[in-house]
């Protein structure tokens, strides 16, 4: 029995070590083709995967072009039946959000600051005015002149292109663009984006603007207090800033200051537009705030597509005064634009690499000892290429012999020294 338990074993065993051996060879061979087919894939590759791969691309974009056409064909359409788009926010907007554009603009601005051989500066200008409208006709310097696209995009214009409105109850234009929009401040102190949506004036001037308002006796306190500060630094000025009221405060007595409004205007400024900045009337600049934001563009489509739009760029804001009381500027920033250059200070840098990457960053604000005077046409600052201006000012409305009213409308073209609005001396 015990000859037989043992047969029986020995014969188990080879049995089932032929049949390991045999997957094991099965193994090796699939193994072996396996390895042969995915080199010969490898050697011969796919002649679809390419051309596929570009094909997919092309009518991917092409699509979004065309939804994008059909869309902007639409909006078109009901502007002129007299409806206004509203606010669609999109994926290109949520898309813009995971985009480097600060890095995008320093680079494009490095980009168009490059030095240019003298022979093909002319071609190469001519072919931005070509692809945005530019009139060469204006141009103050032969186009050799013009070292590089940068020193092109802020040039200077021929004499007399621009002849400064001389009307002293008017006030200028100081930029080439297109009116967006144009109105009188209500309360909650907004300026509306698109239909149905606006931003705060003091979020575009910041929390600490010295806007006319109405003010809290507590406020007022304060408003002194820094009144008092400013005050100390220019007591050989004649006339002194009161934060809290609207009023011109000077020297000698003279009669009260009659109520006063509140007006804003925003200007659009295309990449082919002359791209200075000038002063749209005589004033004093008190303070200047750089808020270093974001840089989305500020084309139609941005503007019915990204919420606080103006509020989230990075943007440059004068503030002062002038005749009629209250004046602020605020030169925005856009995609390529992120350089704002400031005449009357030209140590100030905008779209530098941040130290942090929070978007709530307290603006960089400086008061200027003694305070700035300018002129009416005198340039203040200047865009690499397009982008928008915000003025927001006090002018008269205490009567209709001497009420304020604007010369432009919605969507109106204007030129920089024209008349944006007029009013009348009072008898």
């Amino acid at each position: 029995m015990f000859g037989r338990k043992t047969s029986f074993n020995c014969g188990r065993r080879f049995s089932i070590d032929l049949i390991l051996k045999g997957k094991s060879r099965f193994r090796r061979i699939d193994s072996i083709n396996g390895d042969s087919s995915s080199s010969g894939s490898k050697g011969k590759g796919n002649p679809f995967l390419v051309p596929g791969a570009t094909v997919a691309t092309i009518a991917m974009l092409g699509a979004l072009h065309a939804r994008r056409m059909y869309s902007d064909k639409k909006i078109e359409e009901a502007r002129e039946s007299g409806i206004e788009p509203e606010l669609q926010p999109d994926v290109k907007a949520k898309f813009l959000n995971m985009l480097p554009l600060r890095s995008i603009s320093r680079f494009w601005g490095h980009l168009c600051g490059k030095e240019l051989p003298v022979w093909v500066r002319p071609y190469a200008h001519r072919a931005w005015a070509r692809a945005f409208h530019s009139n060469l006709e204006e141009v103050g310097l032969p186009l050799k002149e013009y070292a590089s696209l940068k020193d092109f995009a802020i040039r200077r214009l021929k004499d007399g292109a621009r002849p400064i409105n001389s009307d002293p109850h008017t006030l200028m234009s100081p930029v080439d663009g297109t009116v967006l929009r144009v109105g009188e401040l209500k309360e909650g102190v907004m300026i509306e984006q698109v239909k149905g949506f606006s931003y705060s004036v003091s979020s575009l001037l910041g929390a600490r603007a010295l806007l006319p308002l109405m003010a809290s006796p507590a406020h007022e306190d304060t408003s002194c207090q820094q009144e008092k500060k400013l005050n100390s630094s220019s007591n050989k000025s004649w006339w002194r800033i009161s934060l809290a009221s609207p009023k011109l405060r000077e020297e000698h007595s003279s009669p009260p200051s009659p109520m006063k409004g509140l007006f804003y205007c925003v200007i659009y400024l295309t990449p082919g537009n002359y791209h200075r900045i000038h002063s749209p009337v005589d004033w004093n600049v008190v303070v200047r705030r750089h808020f270093s934001g974001r840089l989305y563009p500020v084309n139609s489509r941005a503007i019915r597509t990204i919420k606080n739009l103006y509020v989230e760029n990075e943007r440059v804001v004068l503030e002062g005064r002038w005749q009629e009381g209250y004046m602020a500027m605020a030169a925005v920033g856009a995609t390529n634009i992120g350089s704002i250059e400031l005449f009357i200070e030209p140590g100030l840098r905008t779209n530098l690499p941040r130290k942090k990457l929070v978007q709530s960053e307290a603006p960089q604000e400086r008061v200027y000892e003694p305070q700035v005077m300018l002129k009416k046409g005198d340039e203040v600052g200047a865009f690499n290429m397009g982008s928008t201006v915000v003025l927001v000012f006090q002018a008269p409305t205490t009567s209709p012999s001497s009420e304020f009213s604007f010369c432009v409308e919605k969507g109106d073209k204007i030129q920089m020294g024209e008349a944006l609005g007029r009013w009348h001396q009072q008898l």
